[in-house]
């Protein structure tokens, strides 16, 4: 194993060092799971179609998805608390390399699942795929928050997820051409049209996992093994920071999952499905801006070079929709930006505090896209994913913080946590099925309201106990 002259038995960098070339590296991955993770949303309204299903039923899909993230993690937790911490033993970068090759035998069971026409096959297929991301976010989320000094590691982790929501912004776009029209004819409709696309993923994670394979990246092995008990459990933030990602997943996911069909409501305008699918990049597009802007909020930089970066982020995003998309989309899209920037600067570089704040923006858009109607009710929806952006990053690095060596068995908790992403969309599926879509926004509610809870209170439970 090439560890690049990491200390194999650290699972930690010393408190000055930054490894700047693997971080680079680790943003290929973010990138490329966020490309892939989004095709769900666009899956739904297809296989709903294909297989003539509720709403309850289609959301299955994220149940699978995300329910393998559940288990794959609780059976990482329980071999941690046996045999020891596996990521510890065999490095950050093998644990990544099995997780790319596990997504990519899921992706290639996609072609068989077309050709029986079977959506419990599709639904086995997700969930394979599930569990290789469930083993890549355990390795990958705590890796870059140990790749520098433990105090920038949200600013590190915003980043890396903004690369990540690069992959969720353009991910619908191309998912949605090639589903609904490239490869839909009348020899090839339905579920048909998501095998070639999944060849093509399976593919990719086989030569990125050779690609990781020879890379020099340090491992940050610790062979030590963890003592008996609760572990890392036993701190109280990171158990309540496991509660905060089920919430934040699960109310992420049930957005981004209604979307298309909220978009084709007729009195939001009645989009067709492939015309829907192009205005997901306005929300996942949303956290690849705030990402961005909580990196620079959150880093170690001079407080107006700060300022300006932070600034420089919704301007360019508010040009480049006004160039590409036109006035009209940029103008409704840029007063959810400058919400967004008043946002970032009342939450004055603290990662708690930007929690509550943008949990209260969160559901008063959501209140309004339930209340409302037209273009007023899509955009406040649209917006949404402006908020949603840090709080994956500053959640996971509050949860983490102070925890050592037990890191990466408390990243395979808050992991275990993404469950939320399976639990919570069929849940709105069966109140959008019963009440209708707009009423169903209720669940994400909900989950918004736990996390500025976390923000206030819960990020901080028990930190004298387990301060660094």
């Amino acid at each position: 194993m090439n560890t690049s002259g990491a200390r194999v038995a650290s699972s930690q960098p010393a408190s000055n060092q930054t490894y700047r070339g693997p971080f680079a590296i680790m943003t290929i991955l973010f990138f490329m799971w966020g490309f892939m993770t989004v095709w769900n949303d666009v899956l739904i309204p297809r296989f709903k179609e294909a297989f003539t299903l509720s709403y309850f039923q289609a959301m299955l899909v994220q149940l699978a998805f995300f329910g393998a993230y559940g288990i794959g993690s609780l059976i990482y937790y329980i071999i941690s608390m046996t045999s020891g911490d596996p990521i510890n033993r065999i490095g950050y970068k093998n644990g990544v390399i099995i997780g790319l090759l596990i997504a990519a035998l899921g992706s290639v069971l996609f072609y068989p699942a077309a050709v029986a026409k079977s959506y419990p096959f599709f639904l086995l297929a997700l969930f394979v795929v599930g569990l290789g991301f469930a083993m890549l976010q355990i390795a990958a989320n705590p890796y870059v928050t140990i790749l520098g000094p433990e105090e920038t590691a949200p600013s590190r982790l915003n980043l890396s997820q903004a690369f990540n929501s690069f992959g969720t912004t353009i991910g619908p776009i191309i998912g949605g051409w090639l589903i609904f029209q490239v490869l839909t004819s009348k020899e090839a409709s339905g579920a048909d049209s998501v095998k070639m696309p999944y060849l093509g993923f399976a593919a990719v994670f086989v030569l990125l996992a050779v690609f990781f394979k020879f890379a020099h990246l340090p491992a940050f092995t610790n062979p030590d093994k963890i003592e008996s008990g609760l572990g890392a459990l036993k701190h109280p933030h990171t158990a309540l920071g496991m509660l905060a990602i089920f919430m934040y997943v699960g109310g992420e996911v049930t957005v981004g999952s209604a979307l298309i069909n909220y978009l084709g409501l007729p009195k939001l305008g009645g989009l067709k499905h492939e015309e829907a699918s192009k205005f997901l990049a306005y929300y996942w597009g949303g956290l690849m801006i705030g990402r961005f802007m909580g990196a620079f909020a959150l880093s170690a930089m001079k407080k107006t070079l700060k300022h300006f970066l932070v600034a420089l982020v919704p301007l360019a995003a508010f040009v480049t929709i006004w160039v590409l998309s036109g006035q009209y989309n940029a103008l409704h899209y840029g007063a959810a930006l400058v919400v967004l920037l008043l946002a970032f600067y009342l939450g004055e570089a603290s990662a708690h505090r930007m929690l509550t704040l943008f949990s209260a923006i969160i559901i008063g858009l959501l209140l309004t896209s339930v209340f409302t109607n037209g273009e007023t009710a899509k955009w406040s929806i649209l917006g949404m994913g402006l908020f949603c952006s840090v709080m994956w990053s500053n959640i996971f690095s509050l949860a983490i913080e102070g925890l050592g060596p037990q890191k990466s068995q408390a990243s395979s908790l808050l992991v275990m946590a993404i469950l939320g992403g399976a639990v919570l969309p069929p849940l709105q599926g069966r109140i959008a099925d019963v009440y209708g879509i707009q009423i169903s926004f209720v669940v994400p509610m909900v989950a918004f309201a736990y996390i500025a809870f976390y923000g206030l209170y819960g990020y901080k439970a028990g930190r004298t106990a387990t301060a660094a």
